[in-house]
Parts: structure tokens; sequence; C-alpha cells
């Protein structure tokens, strides 16, 4: 697959839940911590990326809270074929629709792909919460210590981009 001629976004249904739910499980749990909170993605509002043939190729789960949208969770199944920047551009004009200000996120320190992919999409680092992960851990003791390339995972980085 090339570019985004053969992905289409909609919005997550009640009948994606499960599937959705099979997606964050895969992450050690059926919910996230963000923030020092849990959340649960199957529940929020959301975005699949298919493909003609109706395959799933991504999600996204984001949250609006005020004049603000969280991106929980971004999964694309599909690398480099424009399967997250479509899903990202989705919610991005749907928390401009809800009139939100700010996008945000959070990402951890080990993940060097995430932390590409937001950079070159125009979001900058608003904060980073050193040993965040201590506090996620106690929420969710399945975080693993080492993450993508053997990086120690420590700390939440936020990124944002205004609205």
């Amino acid at each position: 697959m090339s570019g985004n001629t053969n992905i289409r976004i909609r919005p997550v249904s009640d009948h994606d839940r499960p599937w959705v739910t099979e997606i964050v499980r895969g992450w050690g749990a059926d919910f996230v911590v963000t923030r020092g909170r849990k959340v649960y993605p199957q529940t929020l509002a959301g975005f699949l990326a298919e493909n003609d043939k109706e395959e799933k190729l991504g999600l996204v789960t984001y949250e609006i809270i005020g004049d603000q949208c969280e991106v929980v969770t971004l999964d694309a199944l599909r690398q480099f074929a424009g399967v997250g920047t479509a899903l990202m551009a989705r919610v991005e004009k749907a928390a401009r629709v809800e009139g939100c200000r700010r996008l945000w996120l959070i990402t951890t320190n080990d993940n060097l792909d995430a932390i590409r992919f937001y950079s070159r999409r125009e979001f900058t680092i608003a904060a980073v919460h050193v040993n965040a992960l201590a506090l996620s851990r106690k929420l969710k003791p399945s975080i693993p210590t080492v993450g993508c390339y053997g990086i120690p995972m420590r700390d939440e980085i936020e990124f944002e981009r205004s609205l």
C-alpha cells in the first residue's frame, strides 16, 4: 500500500468495541495509564482505518475535556503507509469541530518511533514527566521496565499542538 489512497477512516462503532479491547490488551491490560489515571480506550470516541476490503489497518482513541483533546491511543497496524497520519488528521478535525484549542498526548521515553512521528507532524514537547512510569506501574504493573530498542522506560513525554 502506498500513500493514503486505500485508507478509509470511520468512527469506532459499538460493534468495534471488542476489537478495540483486544488491541489495548496487547499492551498488557484492558486499560492504559495516562498522567496517573486509568483510561479504558474501548469506552472512548475513536476512529478506525480500513482498506477497501474492510480490513482494519489502525485505531485511534481520544478524549475531549474542556477545550483539550487527548489522543489516548494510536495504533497503526501497517507502519509507514499513512495510517497513523490519516487517523491523526481525523482526530484533529473532530477536535476542531468540538472547539478544542489543544491536541495533546503522552508517550514514553523509549518510544522513539512515536517521538519521530509526532515531531514530524508539528507537535512540540510540552513537558517531560521524569520518572512518571513509577506511578503508572502502581496502577498497571504490567508496564515493562525496558522498552523499545532496549531503552529503560522511566519518563512520560507530553506532546502538544495548538489548534
